[in-house]
C-alpha cells in the first residue's frame, strides 16, 4: 500500500495544514498555536489546575512546564498555589492572558464557521462520526496481537 492510500497519512497531513494555519493566524496576535490552545483550556473565573492541563492538552509535563513558565514570563498567566492542598497549583489568567484567549476563541470560530460553509451537515456528522471510530479503533489496536496474525 502506498503511503498516499493511507488514512493515518492524510489525517497527518491534514492537521499538519491545520496546525500551521492556526500558527499564522495565531501569530498575528503574538502567540502561537499552542499557546493559544493552552489559553482556550484555562477557565476564565477558577483557573484550571496544572494536573488538568497536561491530559486536557495531551502533552508531557515537562513541555508543559516549559510552556507555562514561558507563558508566565509573557504575562499571560500567573500560578496560585490552592489554600486547602498546597501540592496542588491553578494556572490562572492576566488580563493580558484573557485578552488573548478571545483572540484565540474567535479564529477557532472563524475557522470553523468557514469549514461548515464548506461541508453539508451530513458530511460534518459523518466526518465527526469516523474520525471517533478511528480514535477508538486507535485506542483498542494492540500491535503485538496483530502481528501475530500476520
Amino acid at each position: 500500500m502506498k503511503y498516499q492510500q493511507t488514512l493515518d497519512y492524510h489525517i497527518k497531513f491534514a492537521w499538519q495544514n491545520i496546525f500551521n494555519r492556526y500558527n499564522q493566524l495565531a501569530a498575528n496576535f503574538g502567540i502561537t498555536q499552542a499557546i493559544g490552545y493552552m489559553l482556550i483550556n484555562i477557565d476564565e473565573e477558577e483557573g484550571t489546575a496544572v494536573s488538568n492541563l497536561a491530559s486536557l492538552l495531551g502533552i508531557k509535563a515537562t513541555s508543559l512546564s516549559r510552556m507555562l513558565k514561558n507563558m508566565e514570563e509573557s504575562g499571560l498567566i500567573y500560578r496560585e498555589v490552592s489554600n486547602a492542598d498546597k501540592r496542588s497549583v491553578s494556572v490562572k489568567l492576566t488580563p493580558l492572558g484573557k485578552e488573548k484567549k478571545q483572540l484565540a476563541k474567535g479564529v477557532v470560530r472563524r475557522f470553523n464557521e468557514y469549514l461548515d460553509e464548506h461541508f453539508t451537515k451530513k458530511e460534518k456528522q459523518q466526518f465527526i462520526s469516523l474520525l471517533i471510530k478511528l480514535n477508538e479503533l486507535t485506542v483498542e489496536y494492540k500491535e503485538i496481537e496483530n502481528l501475530k496474525r500476520a
